[in-house]
């Protein structure tokens, strides 16, 4: 049984019901944070270069908010000690900054979320490192086009399962697995919310998608096989097989006939580092 609960008179804790925002200040509040964390991502597209340190790329990220009002949400966040998720090459998720620098060919998920005025923008993006080989390129078109193909899935009425499996026909038909270990996730209020959004499925599969829903769609895609192994920090997620990985998110609030897509690049840096994909 699914429970839906309006907003404005829901705990401030995840209880399992999935929160409805029905006003237009929710939405105007989740636009602002998500797009001061969609202007950080596009000014990191010309810091991500060969020689950076992903420690260097966190400071940046926690100066960035405090230069803005905002306090990185991962910042001591159930023990994390970093502003953000620097996740390299065959990492999935969760990679923590270090001093290693990024070298040429390799490829980056950088994962910000931002709370301003008590609302989280949650969005990540994947940057390419000098020129890349063309299978991470093509990984990270597969992974853009399953998020898109997710978002286009957001309808009230269809269920979340409708989002699952619009991204595993099309990465399993271009020959890619999605991770099933981790998912997309309610956000607003609260950084990590009801009901989880898995990234595999059947359409009749999940609870309904309601007007007010806000959540992340965030398909995590490799070019191996789909397991996955988290390592002795506790925090980082790598393929088994050491195959590529690569993430794109997006945090998306249900609207009657859609859904609206807060963390849109404002610069237009949605895929940084390359070609717009073709229609």
């Amino acid at each position: 049984m699914v429970n839906y609960i309006e907003a404005v008179s829901a705990p401030s804790k995840n209880t399992g019901a999935i929160r409805l925002y029905d006003t237009a200040q929710d939405f105007d509040g989740m636009r602002k944070a998500c797009q001061l964390t969609a202007r950080c991502l596009d000014e990191l597209a010309a810091i991500v270069q060969p020689g950076i340190t992903t420690n260097a790329i966190d400071r940046f990220v926690f100066e960035f908010g405090m230069d803005n009002g905002a306090l990185p949400a991962t910042l001591g966040y159930r023990g994390y000690k970093y502003s953000v998720c620097t996740s390299i090459n065959h990492v999935v998720c969760h990679g923590m900054p270090e001093d290693k620098p990024l070298r040429e060919g390799d490829i980056v998920n950088i994962d910000v979320t931002y709370i301003l005025d008590g609302w989280h923008g949650d969005s990540s993006r994947m940057y390419p490192v000098g020129q890349i080989k063309r299978a991470a390129e093509r990984l990270m078109d597969v992974t853009y086009e399953c998020l898109l193909r997710g978002i286009a899935a957001v309808k009230p009425g269809a269920r979340t399962g409708a989002i699952g499996e619009a991204i595993q026909s099309y990465a399993e038909a271009e020959r890619c697995s999605v991770v099933r270990d981790f998912c997309g996730h309610g956000v607003g209020r609260l950084f990590h919310d009801s009901p989880n959004i898995l990234h595999y499925g059947r359409a009749d599969e999940g609870p309904e998608i309601r007007e007010g829903m806000i959540f992340t769609i965030e398909p995590m895609i490799n070019l191996g096989k789909p397991h996955v192994k988290v390592l002795s920090d506790g925090w980082t997620a790598v393929t088994r097989d050491r195959s590529l990985s690569a993430q794109y998110e997006h945090a998306v609030g249900v609207t009657a006939t859609g859904c609206e897509v807060f963390t849109l690049s404002p610069g237009g840096l949605d895929r940084p580092g390359l070609p717009p994909l073709q229609a």
